[in-house]
């Protein structure tokens, strides 16, 4: 095999795995966003809870939910001020808000986030 052809066959073998690892990241996550995508099912059950508040309007167990989120720590898309809010996800046995939240966007997106914003996840609350 000639030196040229080598070289060819080893860049078409680099692009397919490239292509290949870009394909196999992007599973189980949003495209949009890169991030993971989960079930709403699969979260504690207090998220379930928080989002049917979140359907309803409310009430709220906190009345901090439903404020703006300014995405201060840019782990979410970036956005105009007021477009996401925060809602509250309880945690058993804590004495204050706890860590997890809901956040919503103005276009129905959904974020999860069990660490005080340090990442989130993407929710699907239709599983």
């Amino acid at each position: 095999m000639s030196s040229r052809r080598r070289i060819t066959v080893a860049l078409a073998g680099l692009i397919v795995l490239v292509l290949g690892g870009w394909l196999v990241k992007d599973l189980g996550s949003d495209a949009g966003t890169g991030m993971a995508t989960k079930p709403l099912s699969s979260l504690p059950a207090e998220a379930a809870q928080t989002y049917r508040l979140i359907q309803r309007g409310g009430p709220y167990p906190y009345p901090q939910d439903g404020s703006a989120f300014n995405n201060n720590e840019k782990q979410l898309p970036q956005q105009r001020a007021g477009y996401y809010h925060e809602f509250t996800v309880p945690t058993p046995g804590s004495k204050d808000r706890g860590a997890r939240r809901l956040i919503t966007g103005t276009s129905r997106e959904l974020y999860y986030t069990g660490d005080h914003y340090a990442s989130f996840v993407v929710v699907d609350p239709t599983k």
